[in-house]
């Protein structure tokens, strides 16, 4: 259990990092997603056939239904998220994504016909308040901008990938992870044949962050974290998954010189700590 909780963590790690090589590669937002999943998707491909993988979703098509529309959610995720990680930074653009998890506990009662609880509630209230004052002269201006926009789309998506692959419940390890990158890079492909046709263009200097993209962060982080999540407790999961937009802020600050505002750090730690407080008191209220 040490060296999956390891895998675990080093997973959130490699993934805070994904903004970081972005930032050093010099194509749009679309072009950079639909590589990292093309490159991603193809190594997990080989991976899980050299292993011995065996494809068995298509003997329950109303799982794969579910993981297909899985899939599609995260693409557009991605796609929002890059786009957003261009325009307000990575430390801001990570902060909006991961209101997803905090969406998926409130949406939960409703779609799951689990018992709405409190503390939950609280979590994500507090959750809220973090994202005005991340973005407080944006709302005191009354506008929402473009980034900020993309951001929170990409927490949507997040929300809605993570309720329809858990609807996939006989989809598991590395099958699901496969799949549901797969279908990502499809989805992709679709927005970029239809706006340019299959072929990118990559410039030299941005041919080796391309690279460690999508077979480090992609590939192999999507890897270990679909492959150890199964066998260890799901709080464990919830609760280590918040060390991604952590790192990412850390990341940013130390690598690409971002910095926030003092109300800024503040709403960032009312954003973690109200998801982290609705996941985990929320978890004991429901058992109670």
């Amino acid at each position: 259990m040490r060296m999956d909780y390891v895998r675990l963590v080093s997973s959130y790690l490699v993934f805070g990092s994904n903004g970081i090589l972005a930032s050093h590669i010099m194509l749009s937002s679309l072009e950079i997603v639909y590589l990292r999943t093309f490159i991603g998707s193809l190594f997990l491909i080989v991976a899980f056939l050299l292993t011995g993988g065996r494809f068995t979703a298509f003997r329950k098509m109303r799982d794969l239904g579910f993981l297909l529309l899985s899939g599609i959610a995260m693409g557009a995720s991605w796609m929002f998220l890059y786009e957003a990680y261009r325009q307000i930074g990575v430390g801001l653009a990570t902060l909006a994504y991961y209101v997803g998890p905090a969406i998926v506990m409130v949406a939960a009662p409703l779609v799951f016909k689990e018992r709405l609880v409190p503390a939950r509630l609280k979590g994500f209230a507090v959750v809220l308040l973090g994202m005005v004052l991340v973005n407080g002269d944006a709302f005191a201006q009354g506008a929402v901008s473009w980034g900020l926009a993309c951001g929170l789309m990409s927490a949507v998506m997040l929300a809605v990938m993570v309720i329809f692959n858990r609807m996939a419940a006989s989809i598991t390890g590395f099958e699901n992870a496969v799949l549901q990158l797969t279908v990502s890079f499809l989805t992709v492909a679709v927005f970029v044949v239809a706006r340019q046709g299959l072929t990118v263009s990559v410039p030299s200097g941005s041919l080796m962050p391309m690279l460690l993209l999508g077979l480090v962060n992609t590939g192999y982080g999507c890897y270990l974290y679909f492959s150890t999540m199964q066998r260890l407790p799901a709080q464990t999961v919830v609760i280590t998954g918040y060390l991604e937009p952590l790192s990412a802020l850390i990341f940013s600050a130390l690598l690409l010189g971002e910095r926030m505002a003092p109300i800024q750090i503040a709403g960032a730690a009312m954003i973690l700590g109200g998801a982290l407080y609705g996941e985990r008191a929320g978890m004991k209220e429901a058992k109670a």
